[in-house]
């Protein structure tokens, strides 16, 4: 069937079979097989680093059929040359390049690779959980243990809060003023003195470096006695000014309010009975839930310091009249979580009546 311009192309015999192909494609066939040098042989050869198990698996577990004569011919010009061929399939090859030699890059990379797909995992599993849960539930397990194991004891009552500005920081002599003094009605005049002139004092200042100066104060003014304190000289304030370190200023603005405050006994009784007058003889309430609530001066403050430097007081500024007015108790300005919130209104309401 084939035609002369066919034939003469050429036949060539490819595994015993005749194909046809052009005559200028003809290759001559190698007369024999001839021994591999020996650099071809060492590339061909195994690495130490495979397992020669594994290699043998892969070897044994090919596509091949066995016994085939290009499997035979390859035998013997591997007996002839006295070269070992291995005989590399697909499944050994990606057995090595999975495996990789040791110490190299590639393996480093895989290796990192595999740690971070099982972390990966990991996070995927636990998600939503936290290490706060984790321990919060193993405080849980151990409490209900000793519970179990332990007998039974009275339940310690439960810490009160006190206002959110005392803090574990705070100074202890501040801590001990908040949950002894300060809101608690005040109706003696000599405290009251003593509170209005560490109130102007306090100005610049923090209430625990006063407090912890109070009794300095006291020495210097003669225990607050509004008598003996208005007829301070001007020699006697130069001394006590020198002799205590405290301002000149500060020390005469004292004694002008200490004469003030006989003028106002001398037209309502006491002083006592003056201030508290612009409250109706009972403490204010505003009821703050927040410390960022409380305000520096209110409106209250402001008509009782316009009232006082009218009469001539010094140092009695609305700001320092609302201080002076939270700590004699004119105003409950404790949080209502506080505890001294409850403490303060009763007072106030005793005092009252």
């Amino acid at each position: 069937m084939c035609n002369s311009n066919v034939k003469s192309a050429g036949v060539a015999q490819i595994d015993g079979r005749p194909v046809l192909q052009p005559g200028g494609n003809r290759v001559a066939a190698p007369e024999g097989a001839k021994p591999l040098k020996k650099s071809l042989q060492k590339s061909l050869s195994m690495p130490a680093a495979y397992d020669n198990a594994a290699a043998a698996a892969a070897i044994t577990c090919t596509a091949a059929p066995k016994n085939t004569g290009a499997d035979k011919n390859r035998k013997q010009a591997g007996k002839k040359s006295g070269a070992v061929l291995p005989v590399v399939t697909f499944a050994a090859l990606e057995a090595f390049e999975l495996a990789g030699p040791a110490g190299s890059i590639a393996a480093a990379q895989r290796e990192h690779v595999t740690q971070a797909q099982a972390q990966r995992k990991m996070r995927i599993a636990h998600y939503g959980r936290t290490a706060s849960f984790s321990r919060v539930e193993g405080k849980v397990g151990a409490t209900a243990t000793a519970t179990a194991t332990a007998p039974a004891t009275p339940a310690a009552a439960p810490e009160e809060k006190r206002c959110s500005f005392i803090t574990a920081y705070s100074d202890p002599v501040y801590v001990a003023y908040h949950d002894e003094e300060w809101g608690v009605p005040v109706h003696e005049d000599e405290l009251l003195f003593e509170m209005l002139t560490l109130s102007g004092v306090q100005v610049g200042a923090d209430w625990a470096s006063i407090l912890r100066r109070r009794h300095i104060y006291r020495e210097a003014f003669s225990g607050f006695d509004v008598d003996a304190v208005a007829k301070y000289t001007e020699k006697q304030m130069a001394s006590v000014s020198a002799g205590y370190g405290l301002d000149l200023g500060t020390i005469r603005g004292a004694v002008n309010n200490a004469c003030r405050m006989l003028e106002v006994r001398r037209d309502f009784g006491s002083f006592g009975k003056y201030v508290w007058g612009f409250v109706n003889q009972k403490a204010l309430s505003p009821g703050y839930k927040y410390s960022r609530k409380i305000p520096v001066k209110t409106s209250k403050s402001e008509s009782i310091s316009k009232d006082m430097v009218r009469r001539g007081f010094r140092f009695v500024g609305p700001t320092v009249l609302h201080s002076f007015m939270q700590a004699v108790g004119l105003t409950n300005d404790h949080l209502v979580s506080c505890p001294r919130h409850r403490v303060c209104s009763s007072s106030s309401s005793t005092s009252s009546v």
